[in-house]
């Protein structure tokens, strides 16, 4: 069968924006940083003779994407929230000089407001909801538009909504993505502040069982049953990437709970003990000892570990499912085991005071993760945090990032306003990393490693940067965006 020639962008954006195709962070971060662009990848993998291109790990300028799109009969780009605004206007171009071409958007942001998208981006010819792999494959296939699923398009001057999309059942029938990333991208653009670089990231499943209130993939596309692949499919794809990619130190599994079947991840890391292959993964902060062991003994350096607040009652809020005491059992136990830990910590959650912010900080000290990474509280539309943040008009119906990409505080509570939630982000990064501890653990690693040093000091120069730009940041008002719809 004959398929349209299709280009899978991950447009450009604010400088060192992460924001885009596969990123778990849609803001500009403290450190530049990329993730893979997974969730492109995966249908790129999927068409023949498709094209993946990311602008912003490739710094590429609109002017040169434009140029490189010559050809394409079909576009498809993944927005985000706060970047939405900054994507139509990629498209508008695009459209402008390839009026041919075909032009939809994928991603959280159209998944829930499939209308208001295209209400508001008049280039725009459809967006694919939900999981969006097949969707895109049966229009890049020439398939009816009325009979594809989960698709919302234009007919007739009009908007069209098909029926729901299934979730994908087998994840072995997905083809692998690394063949995509070898032809269409370079490595060494992705880095972050944790991961030993260059790295290498990709899904091993989807879904995750847990019920955040505040997290967005499972809410809007990926849902909250953790379908898998099969962990020999898992063992397989690693050792091709392993003679793919023999520069890769780290290989990291980007699944939103790569631990919530814990037999399976057993299964696979003894599996990938045999490639000695070295890896990290997210993971909820409540793994008992003896598998925290057994993982540790195949392979795994770290784990990504979403502890958000040291307050219970705000976990509770938030349907976290871990207990504080649970927490630091198992952050001990990682310690024992020299599983390092990249701990992250969200501000401005309901129930938030000055005093569980303090509280929060005091956790974190306690904690003594290798590195943190601390988040403003962010009402995504499609997630339980951003109804209840309109129903008690906690949220100011304003952007979720600021012109240069910085995350804005939207949330304010009557006894805290969202400019104390924002200014307590800097307290934390000063309180946490101004210890002897840290410190001594940075520079350890420097003198231990001259590529360590090299890249700890680009980190730092680019952290009190970041840090900087806050500060002065503090008094611009965001500009409103289709978050507010």
């Amino acid at each position: 069968m004959n398929t349209m020639r299709t280009l899978f962008l991950n447009p450009p954006s604010f400088e060192g924006f992460d924001g885009g195709a596969g990123s778990r962070y849609q803001t500009t971060r403290e450190v530049r940083s990329f993730w893979y662009p997974t969730w492109l990848a995966q249908p790129a993998a999927m068409i023949p003779n498709s094209k993946l291109i990311d602008a912003p790990a490739d710094d590429l300028s609109l002017a040169e994407v434009i140029q490189r799109a010559k050809g394409f009969e079909l576009c498809v780009i993944h927005t985000s929230t706060p970047s939405f605004d900054s994507d139509v206007k990629v498209a508008k171009a695009l459209k402008d000089a390839y009026p041919q071409m075909l032009m939809g958007f994928v991603g959280a942001h159209v998944a829930v407001l499939p209308q208001e998208s295209l209400e508001a981006a008049p280039h725009l010819d459809f967006v694919a909801r939900e999981e969006f792999d097949y969707t895109i494959l049966e229009i890049a296939q020439g398939k009816p538009w009325e009979d594809i699923l989960g698709m919302s398009y234009r007919k007739n001057g009009a908007i069209s909504h098909n029926n729901d999309r299934p979730l994908i059942e087998n994840m072995d029938e997905l083809p692998s993505v690394i063949n995509v990333y070898k032809r269409d991208l370079t490595i060494e653009n992705y880095f972050n502040g944790y991961l030993r670089h260059p790295y290498l990231s990709l899904y091993t499943g989807r879904g995750c069982p847990a019920r955040c209130s505040f997290c967005l993939w499972p809410q809007t596309v990926s849902g909250h049953l953790y379908r898998v692949r099969s962990a020999q499919s898992v063992i397989n794809e690693m050792a091709r990437a392993k003679e793919m990619f023999p520069q890769v130190k780290d290989f990291f599994f980007d699944d939103d709970t790569f631990t919530a079947n814990l037999s399976r991840a057993v299964e696979i890391a003894k599996g990938l003990k045999k490639l000695g292959i070295t890896r990290a993964c997210n993971s909820r902060a409540n793994i008992p000892y003896e598998y925290l062991k057994i993982f540790r003994e195949n392979g795994l350096r770290l784990l990504l570990v979403g502890y958000e607040s040291g307050n219970q009652q705000i976990l509770n809020n938030i349907k976290k499912g871990v207990r504080t005491d649970i927490a630091k059992e198992f952050t001990k136990n990682c310690r024992k085991l020299g599983i390092d830990i990249h701990g992250c910590f969200i501000l401005g959650l309901p129930g938030e005071t000055k005093d569980t912010i303090e509280e929060t900080m005091k956790y974190a000290c306690e904690l003594d993760v290798k590195t943190i990474q601390v988040s403003l509280s962010a009402p995504y539309p499609g997630t339980e945090l951003y109804r209840q943040a309109m129903a008690n008009k906690w949220y100011d119906e304003s952007a979720l990032s600021r012109s240069d990409g910085t995350q804005a505080c939207t949330l304010h509570y009557p006894h805290l306003s969202s400019s104390e939630i924002e200014q307590a982000v800097l307290r934390f990064y000063s309180r946490f990393y101004a210890r002897p501890k840290p410190i001594l653990r940075i520079l350890a690693g420097m003198l231990k490693d001259p590529n360590e040093r090299k890249r700890r000091l680009r980190e730092g120069k680019e952290f009190f940067q970041y840090l900087r730009n806050r500060k002065t940041a503090k008094s611009e008002a965001p500009k409103k965006d289709m978050a507010a719809v």
